[in-house]
């Protein structure tokens, strides 16, 4: 075949490739995008819906079940518990919410122990405002402690209360101790206490048994302050066990609070006097030092005579001298 005919050939043949091959894709793409609604919609399967941006995000506890614990709810005939609690929290507003407190802890037949409330300041800054004034910010931070003691029985439904006054719990400790041997120990010592006694004042009526009555006394006091000892730690006990000792720290976020005040500086510049003024002071107290270093050298007179008799005495040796050499 010629040459001349080959070419033409050969261009309408690439043109046809080139052609097949950029429409291939389109068809091969509409497919893929075709094919899974197809697909769903013969097997009825449902696309699932978008996940939610929020569904991450994990909801709040509740503080009531936070402040929950059986610590401080067990309850057992056979043994004996001294509750305590510690709980540190963020509040809106440390002073009312301690006057909430207070008043939940009166209502549940509790009574506070101390109530300590300080704020901290953190950082001040001062800015001129003119006519002699500054602009006082001044950032704060208010933080609050509280010591209660509440009934045992009822110290589970005073932290489901205070649950309510918080906005964060920062953390909590629940401790319930079993103190029925501490008991025991101390009544066997009030038992104890009471047999010495016992036989002490025996030992007194009898008078055969001591040979010195001051001795007996002395032993008898000793037996009575052990006594009584006794028998306050086991009061003191008895007092832990009935009402539960809770501490609590409250604190709030940091607050600015803004203020005038006077500038020190710009009220001194303003009654300052003016320049003639202090000109004139300047002079008159120039004038002043002059005289006063007059008086000086008046009062060290004595020192100037023995200068001049001294000067003098040199000044004729001199003579002196001059008139042997000459």
């Amino acid at each position: 075949m010629p040459a001349r005919r080959i070419r033409p050939l050969s261009t309408v043949l690439l043109c046809v490739v080139l052609a097949a091959c950029a429409r291939q894709p389109n068809e091969t793409a509409e497919f893929a995008a075709d094919a899974p609604a197809a697909e769903s919609l013969e097997v009825g399967v449902v696309s699932p819906p978008a996940a939610d941006a929020d569904a991450d995000i994990e909801a709040p506890i509740d503080p009531a079940v936070q402040m929950a614990s059986g610590a401080l709810a067990q309850a057992d005939p056979a043994r004996r518990f001294v509750r305590t609690a510690q709980a540190r929290f963020s509040v809106d507003d440390v002073y009312r919410s301690a006057l909430a407190i207070e008043d939940l802890v009166a209502a549940q037949g509790g009574f506070v122990v101390a109530n300590r409330i300080r704020s901290e300041i953190r950082g001040v800054q001062r800015h001129r405002i003119g006519d002699g004034k500054l602009l006082e910010l001044t950032e704060y931070a208010t933080a609050g402690e509280l010591t209660l003691r509440v009934p045992s029985d009822r110290a589970q439904a005073f932290l489901r209360e205070l649950a309510a006054q918080m906005t964060f719990l920062d953390s909590r400790d629940f401790d319930a101790r079993d103190v029925q041997f501490d008991l025991l120990r101390q009544q066997l010592a009030f038992a104890r206490s009471q047999e010495l006694q016992q036989s002490l004042a025996q030992a007194v009526q009898a008078g055969d048994r001591l040979d010195r009555k001051s001795e007996a006394f002395a032993a008898r006091e000793r037996a009575l302050e052990a006594r009584d000892e006794a028998r306050v730690t086991q009061r003191e006990v008895e007092d832990r066990i009935a009402f539960a000792t809770i501490d609590l720290s409250l604190h709030q976020p940091p607050q600015v609070r803004r203020s005038e005040r006077v500038d020190p500086d710009a009220v001194f510049a303003q009654h300052r006097p003016g320049f003639f003024v202090r000109i004139g002071q300047a002079l008159r107290g120039g004038w002043d030092g002059l005289l006063d270093a007059a008086v000086v050298v008046a009062m060290l007179w004595p020192l100037w005579l023995v200068v001049a008799v001294a000067a003098i005495g040199w000044r004729a040796w001199r003579r002196r001298r001059g008139a042997a050499r000459s």
